[in-house]
């Protein structure tokens, strides 16, 4: 008899074309992935990573002359700039001084912003559009705007209620850090509110109703339930704020021209501002890598306790 031979396709070429559609199908989302993210990473690049890596360059370089009247020349100068940066007094003093202004104002801002976000997330307020926009609105008039219309109210020759600014010295040395305070609070807490609000509204109804059934009322369900809950809105908010407060330019800026108890280096990035102007960039570049690494370290640390806090 004659042998029949049979003919048989190997075993793994039916795993070749879903393992080629796969590859195909991963190399689209790589591209896919790569397109979306593209534009955010070069702009990040261009406008934070560069300058971030020239400040920290500048930082290391110091201006010499070849003479009394020589050009000007940068070379390297390592850790110069950073040992003046630990020697100015006026700087760390204005670094103490935000901190005082954080340690009030940021918590009687996000107190405010938390009780008008229970406000508006209240079943008892009536009108709650009006209120919400009223809330945020302050936050639509830029800082040096807001600035320069409390610096009229703060004035006794401009405020229209000079009954009081004539015998409360707003500007003056005492109070002019707590006038400052104001101008913030007033412009950022509907900010803040907003983002609470919005904690607050993810929270599911029936949880309320649970807690109804239960005999709770308004003012426990806000104590019990919902503040609990949005604690995760209210440390983002914090952290916000901290960062904020180290940063704080326009208003003291502004209010200069007010007030003559504001110097120039009245806080870190006013001297940073200041000692940029004369000019002398190296020296500001150290001030603002210093600040950068302060900033970055005390919302490391307030995370860090807030979330074991939390976690307990």
């Amino acid at each position: 008899m004659q042998e029949m031979t049979v003919t048989s396709t190997p075993a793994e070429s039916p795993k070749v074309r879903p393992a080629a559609r796969k590859s195909r199908s991963s190399g689209a989302q790589r591209r896919a992935v790569a397109m979306f993210i593209g534009p955010f990473a070069l702009l990040f690049v261009a406008f934070y990573a560069v300058p971030i890596v020239y400040a920290i360059i500048q930082s290391l370089l110091t201006v010499e002359r070849e003479g009394t009247f020589g050009a000007p020349q940068q070379v390297f100068g390592g850790l110069v700039q950073y040992q003046q940066v630990f020697q100015n007094t006026a700087f760390w003093q204005s670094v103490g001084r935000v901190l005082l202004f954080g340690a009030v104002q940021v918590p009687v801002m996000l107190g405010l912003a938390l009780l008008f976000a229970l406000l508006l997330d209240s079943p008892l307020l009536k009108g709650k559009k009006f209120f919400r926009l009223a809330f945020f609105a302050p936050y639509a008039v830029p800082g040096v705007i807001a600035a320069i219309m409390w610096g009229f109210l703060y004035s006794p020759s401009l405020s229209p209620f000079g009954a009081v600014t004539s015998n409360v010295d707003f500007l003056g040395a005492e109070l002019v850090l707590w006038a400052i305070a104001n101008i913030v609070t007033w412009v950022y807490v509907g900010y803040n509110m907003l983002i609470i609000y919005a904690s607050l509204l993810a929270i599911p109804h029936e949880i309320y109703e649970a807690a109804r059934l239960d005999g709770a009322s308004n003012i426990q369900i806000a104590w019990r339930i919902k503040i609990p809950l949005v604690v995760p809105a209210i440390i983002l908010t914090a952290v916000f704020s901290i960062i904020g407060t180290l940063q704080l330019l326009a208003e003291p800026q502004t209010l200069r021209s007010f007030s003559s108890a504001i110097s120039s280096t009245y806080t870190p990035n006013l001297a940073v501002y200041t000692t940029a102007s004369i000019p002398n960039y190296n020296l500001a570049a150290a001030f603002s890598v210093v600040l950068a690494l302060a900033t970055f370290i005390l919302s490391f640390v307030f995370l860090k306790a807030t979330q074991r806090k939390v976690s307990q």
